[in-house]
């Protein structure tokens, strides 16, 4: 059952604002097409639409009645893992990719000096019959390869470093 008192904090454009989890289940929100809502609390009606998402961040664009919005939504947890140092684990910059599991390199999909974005290919690696696409979870520049195809590999050894 959810916490009806758990506290969200939203910022929106330079304003700061807050509501419990049953204020916003009080919301009437519905689905008018992919990305865009009706959204009736109390007497007021808005239309919003999504531009842009950032599920892991928690941040984004939305466009109200045709007025756009950068909103970030922190719940207490967030604030407390802030407040401790610790910052959303996409926002870490990775220097290497290491093997997950002992295998062969099959392919390498990438070169030195290239720029790679969140979700990009960068190697096959062949484990107990099976091809695994290893694939980069944040935005970097390929420094050096460390391996080459048909080479076999130890886990955790390096395979690819990042700028």
């Amino acid at each position: 059952m959810p916490d009806k008192k758990k506290l969200f904090k939203v910022k929106a454009n330079g304003f700061e604002f807050s509501f419990t989890e049953a204020e916003a289940a009080a919301a009437d929100i519905i689905q008018t097409a992919p990305g865009e809502y009706n959204l009736l609390h109390e007497t007021q009606s808005l239309n919003v639409k999504m531009l842009h998402t950032d599920m892991a961040s928690k941040n984004f664009t939305v466009e109200v009645d045709g007025e756009s919005f950068e909103v970030s939504v922190k719940d207490e947890m967030d604030e407390v893992l802030e407040k401790m140092g610790f910052g959303l684990a996409t926002n870490k910059q990775i220097k290497e990719i290491k093997a997950p599991m002992p295998g062969k390199v099959l392919e390498i999909a990438v070169t030195n000096g290239q720029s790679v974005n969140e979700g990009d290919k960068m190697l096959i690696l062949e484990a107990m019959k099976m091809e695994n696409c290893i694939v980069i979870s944040t935005a970097a520049i390929i420094k050096k390869i460390a391996v080459t195809a048909g080479q076999t590999v130890e886990k955790g050894q390096v395979l690819i470093e990042l700028e």
